[in-house]
């Protein structure tokens, strides 16, 4: 190999190291749609927006995830979400929960697949009452630089298009809804809830199919004690689940600070972490090729030109290996500035302890812990106020009587 056929390598090479690649993403979001016509009362469907799972069983190892970061944007993500529902005017009450065991006529569970600033990826499902499957699709985002810039952030969220996203997907399924499954899930979460605390009482009103899906067989007569007494009870849980929307309200507006400045910093982390890593990769492999080729002229070559030609392309390619070990090394301080600013995050958004003040009863631990103790305590209040109540004869209706 000749002195003049490794020049041309060596500017290959520089050439190579002073490519950029240069993403131009949007930070609109697509407006929440509602509905083509007015819903009657009593069609509207009650939400329940489950804490998310924030996916930290199996995330690849590559990843930079930081438990502390996850568990708090598992309880944040479904706050944006339920009030993106809610500006829909679709819905009835739409609530985060703590737990899926909450019964109610559409339940939303999601999965964080991925969340680093720069992408949210989330793994979302919908389910009715009656064991239908509304929605199971992955929803990702990307947010650009500018969903960062301070005049940005105080009106949006950078993945505020995922959630608004969300919420159109969800009414378009409502919307494909006959009026008459509306009613049936409505009946569906009643009974279920009813037989959740009076398995008994409320035996054979439905029907479980292997498909783990309901169908209505008969009802209980409006007037039913024990059908009355359920509904209490249920008030009583809708009025408890609603004084946890202010926990989740609270933890929403101390927690948005501090993960948007998060978010912000990770982003620009990962963005740095992703160009100092494709400068490692590229400089490795152009040194190694640059090393190779002067090796190769400065043992072969036929004259002193291209020797010194080659150990000259021995030198440069020996400095672009040094550099990406170097830069895999700077690449490593970032990742530990990541796990900095994660720590620091759950320091600051660490969830509260919430006191009921007109309960004679004591919930302790936090606000999952509270609410199973809440279901406990519901069914210790169905049983006292039940009592020797005994459900009538005939206080059974044939589903077809609706």
């Amino acid at each position: 190999m000749s002195g003049l056929r490794v020049l041309p390598l060596l500017g290959l090479c520089l050439l190579l190291s002073a490519c950029v690649n240069q993403t131009i993403k949007t930070t609109s979001a697509p407006a929440i749609k509602t509905p083509t016509a007015p819903v009657p009362e009593q069609q509207l469907l009650d939400v329940a927006v489950v804490v998310f799972d924030p996916g930290l069983d199996d995330y690849d190892e590559d990843e930079q995830v930081y438990p502390e970061v996850r568990q708090a944007e598992a309880r944040f993500m479904p706050m944006q979400l339920s009030q993106a529902m809610q500006d829909s005017g679709a819905w009835g009450a739409v609530r985060v929960v703590p737990a899926d065991i909450e019964i109610t006529d559409l339940m939303v569970r999601g999965k964080i697949l991925r969340s680093d600033g720069e992408t949210l990826q989330l793994q979302i499902t919908a389910t009715d009452s009656r064991g239908e499957v509304w929605l199971d699709k992955t929803y990702t985002g990307e947010a650009s630089r500018y969903a960062y810039e301070a005049t940005t952030r105080n009106t949006n969220d950078p993945f505020q298009a995922v959630y608004n996203t969300i919420a159109n997907d969800l009414l378009l399924q409502l919307e494909e809804l006959p009026s008459k499954e509306r009613a049936d899930v409505r009946v569906v979460t009643e009974l279920r809830f009813a037989r959740g605390f009076s398995p008994d009482a409320f035996d054979g009103y439905l029907k479980e199919g292997r498909n783990g899906k309901y169908e209505v067989q008969r009802l209980p007569a409006e007037d039913d004690p024990m059908l009355e007494r359920v509904r209490q009870i249920r008030e009583r849980d809708h009025v408890y689940v609603d004084t946890l929307q202010t926990y989740y309200e609270t933890f929403d507006t101390q927690m948005a600070a501090p993960y948007q400045d998060w978010r912000k910093a990770s982003y620009e982390e990962v963005l740095a972490l992703q160009q100092l890593q494709a400068e490692s990769t590229r400089n490795l492999i152009l040194g190694g090729l640059a090393v190779l080729g002067g090796i190769a002229a400065a043992t072969t070559g036929d004259s002193q030109t291209s020797r010194v030609a080659g150990q000259v392309a021995v030198l440069g390619g020996g400095l672009l290996v040094k550099s990406g070990l170097d830069k895999r090394n700077e690449a490593q301080i970032h990742v530990q500035a990541l796990e900095e600013l994660g720590a620091s995050l759950e320091a600051e958004v660490t969830p509260q302890v919430i006191e009921l003040e007109d309960r004679t009863v004591t919930l302790s631990g936090n606000v999952e812990q509270q609410y199973a103790q809440w279901r406990a305590v519901l069914a210790d209040i169905y049983r006292a106020e039940i009592g020797d109540l005994e459900l009538p004869e005939d206080s059974a209706r044939t589903a077809d009587t609706l």
